[in-house]
């Protein structure tokens, strides 16, 4: 078999679309009578419980409580459904660059696994989303209450595909110190710069195009000399 490789979500395998979902955000106040301004700032500010705690709807009552408001439930339902809708979106916003590349990494017999710190919404259209079907294994922080680099995320994408954490190339930008992270579980790990230079300071290889990747991994040799000598 093939070693398995598991990618991040979010500026490696698709835009982070960050300032779409700070609109979007906005106008889910409009919706639940709050400041538009202020929820986007208690959004940002609650990055970490929405990754591993809170649904959407219990998001929005959350924070717009907190900021004054008192939506009815019609009104976070509204508004529920505008950041699922967003969701799907940003999922669908896949190029079929992309999914080449993961058909081709699937002819060569890699299982692929996805491993992304992401809220509800995405968690939710993810199995309708064009990606789905190319992955074993997607494996969401919001879903297992676990958040990169938690080496434990890891180790759990690893034991649903049946292998070893060694065995695992991890890939991705490097957001949230997710390289350090998949190299602490003992992963060989890539970092992709093709959506965004996230973590510039990594000191471990790296390519500019995703397309590169495949060819990478059928020089075995040279993939596990380039991760020692960095």
């Amino acid at each position: 078999m093939s070693r398995p490789v598991i990618f991040d979500l979010f500026h490696t395998l698709i835009q982070g679309a960050d300032e779409e979902r700070d609109r979007v955000v906005g106008e889910m106040a409009v919706m639940v009578g709050v400041a538009p301004a202020e929820l986007v700032t208690a959004y940002h500010a609650t990055w970490r419980d929405r990754l591993v705690r809170w649904d959407v709807e219990e998001t929005i009552r959350i924070l717009a409580g907190r900021l004054g408001g008192t939506p009815t439930n019609e009104q976070v339902t509204r508004a529920g459904e505008h950041r699922r809708a967003f969701g799907r979106r940003v999922l669908d916003s896949v190029s079929t660059a992309t999914l080449d590349v993961l058909d081709a990494l699937r002819g060569d017999g890699h299982p692929l696994a996805l491993i992304s710190n992401a809220t509800a919404d995405t968690a939710e259209a993810w199995p309708q989303s064009p990606l789905a079907q190319r992955f074993d294994v997607a494996v969401f922080s919001c879903d297992v209450g676990l958040a990169k680099p938690d080496p434990a995320i890891y180790h759990l994408a690893a034991e649903r595909l049946s292998v070893g954490p060694a065995e695992c190339v991890f890939v991705g930008d490097g957001a949230d110190g997710e390289l350090a992270g998949a190299a602490a579980a003992g992963m060989t790990v890539f970092r992709t710069t093709e959506h965004n230079d996230t973590d510039p300071g990594w000191g471990g290889p790296a390519f500019a195009t995703l397309g590169d990747l495949p060819v990478i991994l059928r020089e075995p040799f040279k993939v596990m000399e380039r991760h020692h000598a960095w």
